[in-house]
C-alpha cells in the first residue's frame, strides 16, 4: 500500500470516528437535558460532555493533519 493509499485509509477512518464522536456528543448532550429536566445532578454528565467535546475537537485536528499528508503525497498539477 502506498503511503497516499494509507492516508486515504487513515482518512476514512478518522471521518469514521468523527461521526461516531458527533452521535456521541449528541447522546451526551439529550442526557444532559434529561437529567436536568428530572432535577437530576449533572455534574458528571457534564464533565463527560466536555470531554467528548474535547476529543472531538482533537479528531477533528487529527483530520486535517491527515489531510495535510494528503496533500504532500499528491501531485501537484500545473
Amino acid at each position: 500500500m502506498s503511503d497516499l493509499e494509507q492516508e486515504r485509509a487513515h482518512l476514512a477512518l478518522a471521518d469514521q470516528h468523527i461521526a461516531a464522536g458527533v452521535k456521541r456528543v449528541a447522546d451526551q448532550t439529550r442526557l444532559v437535558a434529561h437529567l436536568i429536566e428530572q432535577g437530576r445532578d449533572t455534574a458528571e454528565a457534564r464533565d463527560l460532555l466536555r470531554l467528548l467535546e474535547e476529543t472531538l475537537v482533537n479528531w477533528h485536528g487529527h483530520r486535517q493533519m491527515i489531510l495535510e499528508a494528503i496533500a504532500r503525497h499528491t501531485p501537484s498539477t500545473p
